[in-house]
């Protein structure tokens, strides 16, 4: 468990099962997430994920709470042969607490602690070219952009670019 100021990340519990349905079921949300994010968001879609999120010996997927409010989630995704010295970041903030900094801090956060994990020197995030806020978290948070692939997405039908940024130890 992490905190600082009003915002802590901690493991995720089968508690947060109802209040992570009502705050995911959101496609304001789902439009920037992969495919395995989906909408709609059902209960057995919290429970399912809160059961993977769960099953690593090594805590390194978390609740973002919010003075005490789950408010969304936050990974870090270790990678393996020829990229095992990379993780990959993702998160997400449920709308009600949008406009927050809860984003840039909670990233912050999990980054320190990701150059923990074994043999780490890169943690990397790929936002939608079309997410603009989360390209603007990522540069506060002292990631760079390292690439821009065009139509690197395929999402709702349409092409998306893949924008890549990264930090480095």
């Amino acid at each position: 468990m992490f905190r600082e100021g009003d915002i802590v990340l901690r493991p995720w519990s089968s508690s947060d099962a109802p209040e992570l349905t009502r705050l995911a079921n959101n496609p304001k949300i789902a439009q920037f997430m992969t495919d395995g994010f989906p909408h709609p968001y059902t209960q057995g879609d919290a429970e399912k994920f809160i059961s993977f999120a769960t099953s690593h010996q090594l805590v390194r997927i978390f609740a973002v709470e919010y003075k005490g409010q789950l408010a969304g989630g936050i990974g870090l995704h270790p990678q393996q042969d020829i990229s095992r010295k990379n993780a990959e970041l993702g998160y997400w903030i449920a709308e009600p607490f949008w406009g927050l900094g809860i984003a840039t801090q909670a990233v912050r956060m999990i980054t320190a602690s990701g150059f923990g994990l074994a043999g780490v020197s890169r943690i990397y995030a790929r936002p939608f070219g079309t997410n603009v806020a989360s390209q603007r978290v990522l540069a506060k948070a002292g990631y760079k952009l390292e690439a821009i692939i065009p139509g690197g997405f395929f999402k709702g039908g349409q092409y998306i670019d893949e924008h890549i940024y990264a930090i480095r130890i």
